[in-house]
């Protein structure tokens, strides 16, 4: 059956939607309201619910779930670079794009960021403008904000959260 299968998680930062279809990971999204939405969750969306409790609890600082996002060639490139921008760490639009090798490409990259459907998982709450500032989230900016001190104080206290990699 390709029907998406669904489960909502409560966060610090509000409640969040995931998606599976064929047991993959396909959207992680901030939601205000769940009323009258059919829930039908998977053994993957549980998983990756746990791993959301642990990331949130500052045990772990990559996580390890099978993904599908639906994008571009280019969006796909830009979404695997994105997870390579460590836990507690930033960097800009333009150093993606220098990585994915089209310098050029900022605004562009910026664009395939803000269509990341997967966001805290493809950690696209990492990347900043040119001089360090906050720029668009699609969550809102204070829950990047949020997420970049969570991940900043935890890095600061030198836990160390589980890493798959």
């Amino acid at each position: 059956m390709n029907e998406k299968k669904i489960l909502f998680v409560d966060s610090p930062i509000g409640t969040i939607e995931l998606r599976e279809k064929n047991g993959f990971l396909t959207d992680l999204n901030f939601r205000e309201k769940t009323a009258g939405t059919k829930i039908r969750s998977s053994s993957i969306l549980s998983v990756c619910a746990v791993q959301l409790e642990e990331y949130f609890a500052g045990k772990r600082a990559v996580f390890d779930l099978p993904l599908a996002p639906e994008g571009t060639l280019f969006q796909l490139d830009v979404w695997n670079t994105l997870r390579t921008v460590l836990f507690g760490r930033t960097a800009s639009y333009g150093e993606i794009a220098r990585k994915i090798g089209c310098p050029a490409a900022v605004r562009a990259v910026g664009a395939a960021n803000g269509a990341n459907p997967v966001s805290i998982i493809i950690p696209c709450h990492r990347i900043v403008g040119a001089d360090g500032r906050l720029t668009g989230y699609g969550g809102g900016l204070w829950r990047k904000e949020w997420l970049l001190r969570h991940e900043q104080k935890t890095a600061d206290a030198g836990e160390r959260p589980f890493s798959a990699r």
